[in-house]
């Protein structure tokens, strides 16, 4: 594992400023951010085991240090986000190519900001939480609190109870019978639904349930896929863990049934889309400019 940056340098999550903006316009100006990491991985050829490191709570840790690059990035107005959490380059951020010195100049532009918003909020509204500087290692991204808890609670849930979650969650993407088989010995398939895209197509899709905290493997991949042969048009694999760099690669490769990988950063997504377990609040930013015209005193 790579060691933490100085304090000189920044945390290690500034080393993909640059990358991250290179990564977006290779992917033609927006991306997911599964896409967005896969790029930089790919543009950076890092090892599997980088790509593969979780942090003590599961959290993919490469994936969380480029989620903190695009929090700075955005707000330096270099990328923007749609509602749909897709990431893209704003115009500034198209024609700005960031090199490793420059990415420092911004994460201390950055730093000096959020220390003095801490301090101004500190005596005016004790109550706003702004962001640390530099952030821990071991953090989960901005705006991520409530995705650590449910996380820890689907990692709690017995394994019948996950699949049924799982069974739940798969008919509100769209699916129609969804059975959970509930049988052991069947090569790890723990259900089966059928994906009607419209009235004349369908597939029919295996799926299979795994709570984990850690990295499913590509030899989980072969197994679930040799299970399938000739059951289904497609499978899903759901967990609560990641998955290997080598279980991407074996999950699209060509000349086999295709596999869909959720993980589980991506599986906290679709219960926020569909809004499972999860009640949405008002929330609010602070302005403190709004109030400096009131910090004045007047005679």
């Amino acid at each position: 594992m790579a060691k933490r940056s100085t304090q000189s340098d920044g945390p290690q999550f500034v080393q993909y400023f640059g990358p991250l903006l290179d990564a977006l316009r290779t992917l033609g100006g927006s991306a997911s951010p599964g896409e967005v990491v896969g790029q930089i991985a790919q543009d950076l050829a890092l090892p599997d085991e980088m790509q593969n490191d979780v942090t003590p709570s599961g959290v993919p840790r490469f994936a969380n240090r480029v989620a903190w690059a695009r929090f700075y990035l955005y707000r330096e107005g270099l990328v923007g986000a749609s509602q749909r959490g897709i990431w893209n380059l704003t115009e500034k951020g198209q024609a700005t190519h960031l090199t490793a010195a420059s990415a420092r100049v911004l994460f201390q532009k950055w730093s000096k900001v959020f220390a003095d918003e801490r301090k101004r909020s500190k005596e005016d509204q004790p109550s706003v939480d702004m962001p640390d500087t530099p952030p821990p290692e071991n953090d989960v991204a901005p705006t991520a609190g409530y995705r650590e808890q449910l996380l820890a609670l689907l990692l709690n849930l017995p394994p019948a109870g996950f699949e049924r979650l799982s069974q739940r969650l798969l008919r509100e993407a769209g699916f129609v019978q969804v059975a959970v088989t509930g049988r052991s010995g069947d090569g790890g398939i723990d259900g089966y639904g059928t994906l009607q895209v419209n009235p004349l197509v369908s597939f029919k899709v295996l799926f299979q349930c795994k709570r984990y905290q850690n990295a499913v493997t590509s030899s989980h991949v072969r197994d679930f896929r040799g299970a399938m042969q000739g059951r289904a048009d497609k499978g899903i694999i759901l967990t609560t863990g990641t998955f290997t760099a080598d279980a991407q690669r074996e999950a699209s490769r060509d000349g086999v049934p295709p596999i869909e990988l959720v993980d589980g950063q991506k599986l906290l997504d679709l219960f926020v889309t569909y809004q499972l377990g999860l009640k949405p609040v008002a929330s609010y930013e602070l302005d403190p400019a709004f109030f400096d015209p009131f910090r004045e005193t007047t005679t």
